[in-house]
């Protein structure tokens, strides 16, 4: 359950943004439920498997990178949470969502360059 709301969670940013999932579930992975970078691109990968992610994901898999249940709640809930975020998006006018997502992006590059990784 936890995963499907990280994934709900992650789809209304992706949805308010217009962001892909890696951006978001990423980081996710790695600083809130403590995958590796591999593990966390691979199980992030395997959420857009049809058709997008499909041939990545499999290399990602063949190397054990790849958890398709948390792929799978995560997806569920990005598939809901994406609609939420593209009906807020709409009603923020341009420049201030500008200035919003490009803080969200900053924030998480400090965290990736400066903070603690997972597994």
């Amino acid at each position: 359950m936890t995963f499907a709301l990280a994934g709900f969670l992650t789809g209304i940013i992706g949805g308010l943004f217009g962001v892909g999932g890696g951006e978001i579930f990423i980081p996710l992975l790695i600083y809130v439920f403590g995958f590796s970078q591999h593990q966390a691109q691979g199980t992030s990968l395997a959420i857009l498997l049809p058709p997008i992610g499909l041939l990545a994901a499999l290399w990602y898999y063949r190397a054990g990178h790849v958890d398709f249940a948390v792929a799978g709640l995560l997806a569920l809930g990005f598939f809901f949470g994406a609609s939420i975020g593209a009906v807020v998006a709409t009603k923020i006018e341009g420049h201030i969502l500008r200035k919003v997502f490009g803080a969200f992006l900053f924030l998480v590059s400090l965290h990736m360059m400066l903070g603690r990784h997972g597994r």
